[in-house]
């Protein structure tokens, strides 16, 4: 996991509850056969992110924002 690399343990805390947040709001719109790959993705995106956000709350509006970028 991408988040294994991180040394801080708020940072992983913030990136956990940061993914867990978005993803809550981006499973229910995704094709149920796609989710296993789409969440990888996000963690993806959210581990990219963690150590430039301001708090967890940012962190989730950058994966969010990011996530919708195709």
């Amino acid at each position: 996991m991408p988040f294994s690399s991180f040394q801080d343990p708020a940072d992983i805390a913030r990136s956990q509850g940061a993914l867990d947040s978005v993803w809550a709001r981006i499973k229910p719109l995704v094709d149920e056969k796609d989710r296993e790959r789409e969440r990888a993705r996000l963690v993806y995106i959210v581990a990219s992110y963690a150590l430039t956000a301001i708090d967890e709350d940012d962190l989730a509006e950058r994966a969010w924002r990011r996530y919708w970028e195709r």
